[in-house]
Formats: C-alpha cells, structure tokens, sequence
C-alpha cells in the first residue's frame, strides 16, 4: 500500500465517522488495523440503539459514499440490523446494536491497532 492510499483510507474513515454521527452513532472509534493485519487499512466501528437506528446509520454511509464515488464491496447483516458490515476495502464499517458490540468486543480483538475515538457530537477526533 502506497502513502497516498493509507492518505486516501484514512480520510474516507473520518468522512464516515462524520456520517455515522449525523445519524446520532455512538461510541464511534477508529482502528488503524493496517497497522497490524492486512485485512483493511482502517475499521471504523459504531453503535445505534436498535435495528432501525442501525439501518438509518447504515442507510445514509451507504448513500453518501456512494455520491462521493465510493461503492460498498460488499455488505452483511444488513437485514437483522444486529451488526452490519460495509466493506470499503481499505475501510471495514462496524455498526452494531449495543448487545452486539459488547459481545463480539472488536476493541478487544484489535487492542494492537493504534486507535483514534470520535467525538460523535462534534466534527473532531483525537488520537
């Protein structure tokens, strides 16, 4: 992967984090797994309260990346609105319903990757 690339991803991930936050996600955080996996450069992960907040979220990634030229590579879970996943591929979106982020624990799993947290009621981030 190229520096431009990484630049690319990178800015895609906060462009989506704002986008999550428009749609009031929560407990939004970034994971740098390019540093520590070549699944993706970054997963982006989030929570809404419940299945229909989850398809709001995902409803409005999905179309506002898809104007800025970004197509999904693939999509799963969308239907249970449990835990969804949009692929990106050098960003992996993660929006769960709070029973399922406690559980599957991606922090945990990814607790190497650097990590940025969003503050979903501002436009900022912090390292």
């Amino acid at each position: 992967m190229t520096q431009s690339q990484a630049n690319g991803s990178r800015e895609l991930a906060l462009f989506a984090a704002q986008l999550a936050a428009e749609k009031k996600g929560h407990d939004l955080n970034l994971l740098e797994v390019g540093q520590v996996s070549i699944v993706a450069d970054y997963f982006l992960l989030g929570t809404g309260n419940s299945a229909v907040q989850v398809h709001s979220i995902c409803d409005h990634l999905i179309e506002s990346l898809k104007k800025e030229g970004h197509i999904a590579l693939r999509i799963e879970g969308y239907r249970e609105g449990w835990w969804v996943v949009l692929d990106y591929g050098g960003l992996v979106i993660h929006i769960f319903q709070p029973e399922a982020r406690a559980f599957y624990d991606l922090e945990r799993l990814w607790a190497d990757a650097p990590r940025l947290t969003i503050e979903s009621n501002e436009d900022r981030y912090f390292e």
